[in-house]
C-alpha cells in the first residue's frame, strides 16, 4: 500500500475537472441558500451526508474490486436527474485521463474501454485509488472529502468568501467526513453479500432540482 498516494488523489490541484465544478453551490448561492460561512457550513454538511455518502460507498466499493460496470449502474440508479448524470460521465472521463496517466493499470484501461463516454467520477475515483494502492477507506475519504471542498472553494470566487472561512468550514466538518467515510466503507464491504442494497442511496431533492435548472442558465461561471 502507498498511502502518500492519497494525498495526490485527494489534492485540489489534481487535474481531474473538479475546478470547473460548485457541487451545486453556484445556484444556491443565487438562492440565496448560501450567503456566508455559516450556511455554506450548513449546505457542505447536507451534501456530505447525502450525495457524499453514495459516492464515497460507490468510490469504497470499487477500490475493494467490484465489478465497476455494476456500480456503474448502480451510480445510475441513484442520480435521477440527467444534469447530475452528464456531469458525473464528464467528470469520470476526465478523472479517467489524469487517473490512467498517473497510475497505469489493465483495470482502468478496461473501464475506460467499456465505458468510452465515461464512467460516474465515483468509480473511477475508486479505482484509480486501487491502481495507486490504496485502500477503500481512502478512496472514501477521498470522495467524500471532494463532495465538500469543491463547493467550499467555489463559494470563494462566487461570494468573495475569505478562504480563511472556508478552510475552517471543512476543518469543522471533519468529524462529519470521518462518519461518511466510515460508513461508506462499512457499505462497501457488506456489498459482496447484499448487493446493490447494501450502497447507500441518499437523495438530496433540492440538489437535484437546481442542478437541472442551473444546466440550463445561459450565463454561468461554473459548470455544474
Amino acid at each position: 500500500m502507498n498511502r502518500a498516494a492519497l494525498f495526490v488523489l485527494a489534492d485540489g490541484r489534481f487535474p481531474a475537472g473538479g475546478h470547473a465544478h460548485s457541487g451545486g453551490a453556484e445556484a444556491a448561492v443565487a438562492a440565496g441558500r448560501i450567503k456566508d460561512a455559516a450556511s455554506l457550513q450548513d449546505f457542505c454538511r447536507g451534501r456530505l451526508h447525502t450525495a457524499g455518502l453514495v459516492a464515497a460507498a460507490l468510490a469504497a466499493a470499487a477500490a475493494a474490486g467490484h465489478d465497476p460496470l455494476v456500480l456503474d449502474e448502480a451510480a445510475d440508479a441513484r442520480t435521477p436527474v440527467q444534469a447530475l448524470r452528464t456531469t458525473a460521465r464528464k467528470l469520470g472521463r476526465q478523472m479517467m485521463r489524469a487517473a490512467r496517466a498517473t497510475w497505469p493499470s489493465v483495470e482502468l484501461d478496461q473501464l475506460a474501454a467499456d465505458r468510452p463516454q465515461g464512467a460516474h467520477q465515483p468509480v473511477v475515483l475508486g479505482l484509480a485509488a486501487r491502481s495507486a494502492g490504496l485502500v477503500p477507506l481512502d478512496a472514501a475519504y477521498a470522495a467524500a472529502y471532494e463532495t465538500i471542498s469543491g463547493p467550499a472553494t467555489a463559494t470563494v470566487r462566487l461570494l468573495s468568501l475569505d478562504p480563511f472561512d472556508a478552510t475552517a468550514v471543512l476543518a469543522r466538518l471533519a468529524p462529519d467526513l470521518d462518519h461518511t467515510a466510515a460508513a461508506a466503507t462499512d457499505a462497501a464491504a457488506r456489498f459482496a453479500k447484499e448487493g446493490m442494497e447494501a450502497l447507500p442511496a441518499a437523495s438530496a431533492p433540492l440538489l437535484d432540482i437546481t442542478a437541472q435548472q442551473h444546466a440550463a442558465w445561459p450565463t454561468r461561471l461554473f459548470a455544474s
